[in-house]
């Protein structure tokens, strides 16, 4: 069995010239210029492989060519953070955080690039499913299924983000470039649901051992289907208001609880060590590199039960294989090891941090907090400070970049030239881990769910609380923040719920070093359903088949 290792990507284009759609508009125009195309290609299992690293290519390529990200979005709509930035930038990122297209009228194609990259990699994976029937597949093995199963786990993880963000999108299963009209919700959910499906009972249980997670991590496998089909069941039941169509919540159950028995993952023993920025130590002597004392459990770790996966290979002449929303995770211009610069997104919310209780390790190992930290007191502080917007003394740690005792980037090891901090910015975003798996075993009512819950909190320090469903939404807010779930986790709860909640978040933060005020409106998250900005460009270029959601 091959390995995904963390380098596929960077050799993942080679499929790009099989008639695939690439990250680039241009590959959509022109011919494929390479000896490899859909005619002559997809014979061999060696074929598979080389489309399957095509489509994780094209996955990965959704967070790797600049745009706004699911994970940036997921983040400012929700009550954790302020859209942030420079004092001095556009107002796309109070558009996003507001819901209100009157902060940037001009803002008409937010998401133009996420739209593209989603459907230049759904178009991947549909290249290869129409094309399965012409492998030569060596039925004694489970190749086939294994790699068919990746291929439509991709797939589905696509469009439960498309789904989620936009509502109403068009659905593609075959490799076709024309225009469709939208799709209804549950058409789509009738997809994602069949694509995991077939990943859970195709992807054989071995086929990548989390005890040989540094070899083979990166893969979409049988549990991270189990874990993401819960996942959908529990959003679009709470959502929607009704049944899910092919899983009941007792399936789901049975997925998480299979996930916590079978895929061979663990709790991380402190939280703090999940993450890199929370964990890792500078060299005293101030040289590049990190102090024996760190305690980063690293990317392959014993939680991950799934991730998108970077590399610090990104450039500027086409190769697009790293993190490219971190950067607005980074402190406004300001090093302050072991955290890098950055252009200041998602500036965390003050009441957010209402929701820790006293004692919860988990707050330190999660947000930066600037005068608590020392950071204040630096040299370039003012300067970051006065070219913020939005600043609130606190700003995301999980996701933070680094940056050497030097104030060099660590984009790459210490032996390397520094790379750039704006585009090669290399953490892995974990999609599913363990923790998640637990509560939402808890939340769907395990007979362990007061044992999860209960693991869960002695790792962050605090004692035991019953587990009822109020609870256990509550410890999900904590113990996920900055991970790209909570606004998904409060429109589930209905979007009343949502709406308020993220509204509480308001309040007092300053731009360009002035106080400021920060406030986001009930009625407008209402009025959009809680659904983001379909861009306009599409709108048009789709000749009347597209409408944009309400709201916008």
């Amino acid at each position: 069995m091959k390995n995904l290792k963390i380098n596929i990507f960077t050799i993942g284009l080679a499929a790009a010239g099989l008639g695939m759609t690439s990250c680039s508009d241009s590959f959509l125009d022109v011919s494929s210029k390479t000896e490899s195309t859909t005619d002559n290609f997809y014979k061999t299992e060696s074929d598979a492989w080389r489309a399957l690293l095509g489509c994780y290519d094209g996955f990965r390529c959704v967070s790797s060519v600049p745009g706004v990200g699911f994970y940036c979005a997921s983040t400012i709509c929700s009550d954790e953070a302020f859209g942030g930035t420079g004092n001095g930038d556009g107002r796309g990122w109070q558009v996003i955080d507001r819901f209100d297209q009157t902060q940037s009228p001009s803002d008409l194609n937010l998401y133009e690039t996420d739209w593209s990259s989603y459907y230049a990699a759904v178009y991947r994976c549909n290249e290869m499913i129409a094309h399965e029937e012409q492998i030569q597949w060596d039925e004694t093995s489970n190749l086939r299924g294994t790699y068919m199963g990746e291929c439509r786990g991709l797939r589905a993880c696509l469009y439960f983000d498309m789904v989620r963000m936009w509502g109403n999108i068009p659905l593609y299963t075959e490799p076709v470039n024309e225009n469709l009209p939208q799709s209804t919700p549950d058409e789509v959910y009738a997809v994602i649901v069949e694509d995991l499906q077939y990943a859970i009972n195709n992807i054989p249980a071995d086929a990548y051992p989390k005890a040989n997670a540094s070899s083979n991590d990166g893969h979409f496998t049988k549990f991270a289907a189990e874990a993401l089909l819960a996942r959908v069941y529990l959003f679009y039941t709470g959502y929607y208001g009704k049944d899910l169509a092919g899983v009941s919540k007792s399936d789901a159950l049975t997925y998480c609880e299979d996930v916590i028995s079978n895929s061979g993952c663990s709790l991380v023993p402190e939280y703090k060590d999940l993450w890199a920025a929370s964990s890792l130590v500078p060299m005293a002597d101030g040289s590049k590199g990190w102090d024996s004392s760190s305690t980063y459990a690293g990317e392959a770790n014993s939680e991950v039960v799934f991730q998108m996966k970077f590399t610090s290979s990104q450039d500027y002449n086409g190769n697009n294989d790293s993190n490219r929303w971190q950067v607005m995770m980074g402190m406004r211009s300001l090093n302050s090891s072991p955290y890098g610069k950055g252009w200041g997104g998602c500036t965390v919310c003050p009441s957010f941090l209402e929701n820790y209780e006293d004692g919860d390790l988990r707050l330190e190992a999660s947000v930066i907090d600037m005068e608590g930290e020392g950071i204040t007191s630096l040299d370039g502080w003012e300067a970051s400070y006065k070219d913020w917007r939005e600043y609130t003394g606190y700003t995301v740690k999980k996701y933070s970049p680094l940056c050497y005792a030097d104030g060099s980037s660590a984009v790459n090891s210490p032996s390397q030239d520094e790379g750039g901090f704006q585009e090669q910015n290399p953490q892995n975003w974990v999609i599913m881990r363990l923790a998640d798996v637990m509560l939402m075993a808890a939340e769907l009512g395990s007979s362990n769910a007061q044992s999860y819950l209960d693991q869960i909190r002695s790792r962050a320090g605090l004692a035991s609380v019953t587990a009822t469903k109020e609870n256990i939404l509550k410890e999900r807010c904590v113990e996920l923040a900055f991970e790209g779930h909570r606004y998904w986790d409060l429109l589930r709860q209905g979007i009343d719920v949502a709406a308020n909640t993220i509204a509480a978040s308001s309040g007092k933060a300053y731009s360009g070093g002035k106080e400021d005020n920060v406030t986001i409106s009930a009625n407008n998250i209402k009025a959009t359903n809680g659904l983001l900005q379909i861009p306009y460009n599409q709108i048009v270029l789709a000749n009347g088949t597209i409408t944009q959601n309400p709201g916008w």
